[in-house]
């Protein structure tokens, strides 16, 4: 990945700038207790590939791939994407099942700015695997006004 010399410069401003509140912690946090049904998630087996710099937010490709056989044992039921600071801190959620053959999900999404991104997977066996990522954005989508 190539970076722009204004991309590079912008980044630590962008940082400063976009320290999450409480209340989007919060947010993120309620958004993934009403996905996990309040059971603990445990990280690791899911992988969130995202560019951790992003120049412009308006279309930012992610991708979430978890580890599992995808047997009738041993499979995905559900992943979810979730963000810190957009107006809607649930991006997607996908149904995955034994016969889906494996557990990918790779879409675009909008970012607000700077934000910590998570992808929680929910196994058959009613274990919550995730993974959280930090982005940087320093052109900024979705701002209400």
């Amino acid at each position: 990945m190539t970076v722009s010399r204004r991309v590079l410069l912008a980044a630590p401003g962008a940082l400063l700038l976009s320290a999450p509140t409480r209340a989007d912690q919060q947010r993120l946090a309620a958004a993934l207790l009403d996905f996990t049904g309040g059971q603990p998630m445990r990280e690791g087996r899911v992988r969130l590939d995202v560019s951790p710099l992003v120049e412009n937010g308006n279309a930012v490709p992610i991708s979430v791939m978890v580890e599992t056989p995808m047997t009738t044992a041993d499979h995905v039921r559900r992943i979810g994407v979730f963000n810190e600071r957009n107006p809607q801190p649930n991006v997607i959620t996908a149904q995955f099942g034994p016969r889906s053959g494996r557990a990918f999900l790779a879409t675009h999404i909008r970012l607000a700015t700077s934000q910590a991104l998570v992808a929680a997977a929910e196994m058959n066996d009613g274990s919550f695997w995730s993974q959280r990522v930090e982005v940087i954005v320093t052109l900024a989508a979705c701002i209400e006004g």
